[in-house]
């Protein structure tokens, strides 16, 4: 570990490699799992803002469930997290003629229809930031890499890419954190 600013970040993010392979896992981590993909306070209203223009894009499935339960739930612990359909997927997901899971907002944002009135908000941090994993514990965040069995093609692409984490997600590090900070963290990486 070592600390950048006010986080406390994970070699794994500078010594692992990774590259989605959505041909091998077909988006998996959109649908498996026993919850939502984490967003923030202001993510959740941003959701809400949002929500007209990605609707046309979601799947009727998922247009049900956000209408049952909102575009974001509170979790019994308090966490905030994108609902699901009938405790599967995201409510957000999308999928290709080839069965592989996409993201809706992530489709209404390529598409030119959210960016004005989201101020370029793509899709959720913890989705665009995936497989990294930011805890903040208010003095400072931890910056960790989250192993995940149905990501092992993703990481054997990645070795084969020779692509560290860090690199994989680096639009993800700067919108969250910075430029800077990502400057930073190429200054590191570059001495271990």
């Amino acid at each position: 570990m070592f600390q950048l600013g006010k986080t406390i970040v994970s070699e794994d993010i500078i010594e692992k490699d990774f590259v989605c392979n959505l041909s091998a896992c077909k988006g998996a981590c959109c649908i498996e799992g026993e919850a939502g993909a984490p967003v923030t306070v202001e993510e959740t209203r941003i959701l809400e803002d949002i929500y007209p223009a990605v609707k046309p894009f979601l799947r009727s499935e998922g247009i049900a469930a956000i209408e049952a339960q909102g575009t974001f739930i509170k979790t019994k612990d308090g966490e905030l997290e994108t609902p699901l359909v009938e405790g599967k997927e995201c409510a957000y997901v999308t999928f290709t003629d080839k069965g592989i899971a996409s993201c809706g907002i992530e489709d209404a944002y390529n598409a030119g229809k959210i960016d004005a009135v989201a101020r370029g908000f793509k899709k959720p941090i913890s989705c665009h930031l995936y497989p990294v994993r930011v805890k903040d514990f208010g003095l400072f965040a931890a910056v960790n890499y989250h192993k995940w069995p149905i990501c092992n093609d993703a990481c054997t692409l990645g070795k084969e890419l020779k692509v560290p984490v860090y690199k994989f997600v680096k639009e993800a590090l700067i919108r969250k954190f910075g430029k800077n900070w990502y400057a930073e963290l190429e200054k590191v990486a570059s001495k271990l």
